[in-house]
C-alpha cells in the first residue's frame, strides 16, 4: 500500500487541494476568494475522482494552520479534523508560511527564503526561512511574525545575500520592503499564495520524522490574536 497524504489549503485567496500518492502529486488550484466554504468540498471530490482514490484509502490528511485569513484557516482546519476524525488517520497542521518557503526553495533552487503574507491593517505575516536540500527541509530561523512592513527584519547573515521573497505581502509592499531590505539581493517569486502540493511535501518529510497528531491535537495558527493578548496583558 502506497502512502497517500491529502492536503487542504485555504489560508488566503486561494482554495487549493492536492494528493501526494509516493512521489506523484495532483493539485486543484483556484483564487476564489471568499468562496472556500462552496468550493472546497466539490475540489476535494473533483481531486480524488481524478486520482480513482477513495477517501477511505487516505492515510494522512494536512492542512495549512496559518498564519492567514481566520475564515480560510478555519476551513481548512475543520474540514481536515473532520476527515481525520471519520476515517481514524493522523493529521499534520503545516505552517502556511512553510509551505510558501518550501515552494520558493523547490522553484529557485535557493537557501534563503521570505515568505510575506498581506495581513492586511497595515501589517503582514513574516518569518525568515533556510532551506536544506540534501533533507529537503525549510528551518524557521527565529519566529513567525505579524508586523509592520516598516518594522520587518532580514536575519540571514552567512554567505551570499540573495533572498528569495514570495507571497502577497511582497507584492503590496514591494518598494517599501524593498527600500528597506536595500543590502539583500532581493529575487521577487510571481507565486503570490501558497500550494496544497507544497503542504502535502512537507507532511512528508514530518511523517518520515514522526511528528504527526491526533485530530483534537490539531490547532490554528493565529498570530494576531497572540499579539492583541499579549498588548492587553
Amino acid at each position: 500500500m502506497g502512502l497517500k497524504i491529502l492536503a487542504i489549503e485555504t489560508s488566503t485567496e486561494a482554495c487549493s487541494v492536492a494528493l501526494l500518492d509516493k512521489d506523484k502529486c495532483n493539485e486543484f488550484h483556484e483564487i476564489v476568494p471568499q468562496k472556500h466554504t462552496e468550493r472546497l468540498l466539490p475540489m476535494l471530490d473533483e481531486l480524488l475522482t481524478e486520482c480513482k482514490t477513495d477517501i477511505s484509502e487516505i492515510n494522512y490528511i494536512a492542512f495549512g494552520c496559518g498564519p492567514g485569513a481566520f475564515t480560510g484557516i478555519r476551513i481548512a482546519c475543520s474540514a481536515a479534523q473532520a476527515i481525520s476524525f471519520s476515517q481514524d488517520i493522523p493529521i499534520i497542521p503545516i505552517s502556511t508560511l512553510a509551505g510558501l518557503a518550501h515552494g520558493a526553495a523547490k522553484k529557485y533552487n535557493s537557501s534563503k527564503i521570505i515568505p510575506c503574507i498581506d495581513a492586511r491593517m497595515q501589517e503582514v505575516y513574516w518569518a525568515n526561512y533556510s532551506f536544506e536540500a540534501n533533507s529537503g527541509k525549510v528551518t524557521l530561523a527565529g519566529e513567525e511574525q505579524v508586523i509592520s512592513p516598516e518594522a520587518t527584519n532580514i536575519s540571514f547573515n552567512k554567505g551570499n545575500n540573495e533572498i528569495i521573497a514570495i507571497g502577497s505581502g511582497w507584492l503590496t509592499y514591494k518598494e517599501l520592503l524593498t527600500e528597506r531590505h536595500s543590502k539583500y539581493k532581493i529575487i521577487q517569486s510571481e507565486i503570490e499564495y501558497p500550494h496544497a502540493k507544497d503542504i502535502a511535501e512537507i507532511a512528508k518529510i514530518k511523517i518520515a520524522d514522526g511528528n504527526v497528531k491526533q485530530a483534537e491535537d490539531a490547532l490554528p495558527t493565529y498570530l494576531r490574536n497572540k499579539v492583541t493578548h499579549q498588548k492587553r496583558g
